[in-house]
């Protein structure tokens, strides 16, 4: 005779309960699996912001609107020192020296102005040549020559007095006096020609580097306020000379 299985409150035996028991674990580690290999979504950063391009600063001394010679077809700023004859050349040194002496402060001032002086008295039948043959030139071109040359002095001293650049000038101006101590009168014309671009350097790279800053600040200025860009018209500079140094180019002292 078969012995009954034992049955639980339910109803159920023991052996159904028991497998249903051992379902349940199984279940749950299937659905957990399941969950455990959601794939994971990834976000994409985005790339770095691109760093705006350095922006050239305006020089010192520099302000908006100011005049800048043209350049020439070489490259270099169309000054008063260009296109000159070795006559010219001499007397064109003279007065930026001149000038030096006359505009130039500080610790170098009394030793510029003693070494001009004593410039002029060694190269002083050079400079007096020079100076005839120079204004001969403008007189065989006939017509108001005399103010045309009286002109172009003011022009050329104006150019050396900008006070932007005055004290890179001055050195420039102390160490060609002192270096022109050697020179005689056959090889002035040869050393007039070596220093006379290096008095001018300071005002040409002073030029270039506003040139520089206004070119990179135009596409900006658009595109913050759509506002005009300084312009630039021929000159021989932004600021001109004093009326002493005037005078002293007219006088060509």
């Amino acid at each position: 005779m078969a012995i009954p299985q034992a049955r639980d409150a339910d109803g159920l035996n023991d052996e159904y309960a028991m497998r249903r028991f051992l379902a349940f674990p199984a279940i749950s580690l299937a659905l957990l699996s399941a969950c455990s290999h959601k794939p994971r979504i990834v976000t994409a950063l985005p790339p770095p912001p691109v760093p705006a391009p350095l922006q050239p600063t305006m020089p010192a001394g520099a302000y908006v609107g100011m005049r800048t010679p043209p350049r020439m077809s070489d490259g270099r700023y169309l000054t008063p020192n260009r296109n000159l004859s070795a006559d010219g050349t001499v007397w064109h040194l003279r007065a930026a020296l001149n000038v030096a002496a006359l505009a130039c402060r500080g610790a170098d001032e009394d030793r510029i102005v003693a070494s001009y002086n004593a410039l002029l008295t060694r190269q002083k039948a050079l400079l007096q040549t020079a100076q005839a043959r120079l204004s001969a030139e403008y007189k065989a071109q006939g017509g108001a020559w005399q103010d045309r040359y009286d002109d172009q002095m003011t022009r050329l001293y104006n150019f050396f007095s900008q006070s932007q650049v005055r004290e890179p000038f001055c050195r420039a101006a102390a160490a060609t006096l002192a270096d022109s101590a050697t020179s005689t009168p056959a090889t002035f014309p040869s050393f007039a020609s070596d220093r006379l671009p290096v008095l001018e350097k300071p005002f040409t790279d002073f030029f270039a580097a506003y040139d520089a800053w206004r070119a990179a600040s135009v596409p900006a200025n658009r595109m913050a306020s759509m506002g005009g860009a300084p312009g630039a018209s021929a000159s021989g500079g932004g600021q001109t000379g004093s009326a002493m140094v005037a005078t002293a180019a007219r006088r060509g002292k």
